[in-house]
């Protein structure tokens, strides 16, 4: 198990960080050195942020070995550098410019629609889904809850924009290109919901397994299979929609239409 606190030959012979090393690993001192670093692109390593982008598609597990690597090394699991952050928002924003064209939107609609996409849906859920797994995992997943071990919240954070990436390039990216063609326009269409509604399977599935897989390489933590069980909702939800001929996609397209009137 890898501690959350000091390394031994930063502390006291009680065990404990000096003031100045306590000082430096407190939530406050990590939150300013990461929030410092928005404001110097420079220092932002963009390559090892676009690897992780690659990975979270093809090998989610060598992600979060990197995590371990942090912890080893700078005494936190979440991220210090935001260059992941920073490209994430920048696909947001061409992927919601993507949806305002090929919704026939204005320049005024596809505007709302992104601050809507970015405050509400990214970030908004973000925190909400990051607070909750935060205090789940705190609460009832801990092997052995004590001080010394515990799920920082911006880890609980990172774990969610590294889930939401995949799920935004399919639905935000990748289906744009069936929209007007196959999945509204021929809404009654079985190929049409099935399309669009497999690529929302894919898309949930994707963010499902992540959440797992970033949770499941804390070693403190313990019965995580739980976040897997999702899955079983999520193939049942599959299959009536396709019975009952439910297109998720067209009512994606109608709520980002209304919520821009």
């Amino acid at each position: 198990m890898l501690p959350t606190t000091s390394y031994t030959a930063q502390s006291h012979d009680n065990g404990s960080l000096n003031s100045r090393d306590a000082a430096r690993h407190t939530a406050g001192a990590k939150r300013y050195k990461y929030l410092r670093r928005l404001l110097h692109v420079k220092q932002m390593d963009f390559d090892f942020a676009i690897w992780q982008m690659l990975y979270l598609f093809t090998s989610p597990q060598r992600v979060y070995r990197n995590f371990h690597y942090r912890k080893q090394t700078k005494d936190q699991w979440a991220r210090d550098d935001p260059a992941f952050l920073v490209l994430l928002s920048i696909w947001l924003c061409v992927s919601t410019v993507g949806f305002g064209l090929v919704l026939d939107m204005g320049f005024v609609e596809t505007l709302k629609l992104l601050l809507w996409v970015v405050f509400i849906d990214c970030i908004g859920v973000g925190l909400l889904i990051s607070t909750l797994m935060w205090v789940v995992t705190n609460k009832y997943l801990m092997k052995h809850p004590n001080k010394d071990y515990d799920v920082e919240w911006g880890y609980a954070f990172d774990v969610h924009l590294n889930a939401f990436y995949p799920l935004l390039v399919i639905l935000h990216f990748l289906q744009l290109f069936f929209i007007n063609h196959i999945v509204v326009i021929n809404s009654d269409w079985f190929v049409g919901y099935f399309v669009g509604n497999t690529m929302w399977l894919i898309a949930i599935g994707y963010y499902v397994y992540i959440t797992f897989l970033g949770y499941n390489a804390l070693p403190f933590l313990k019965n995580t299979v739980v976040l897997l069980y999702p899955f079983a909702l999520l193939g049942l939800i599959y299959v009536l929609s396709l019975c009952l001929g439910w297109n998720f996609t067209k009512g994606l397209c109608w709520f980002y239409k209304y919520r821009v009137q």
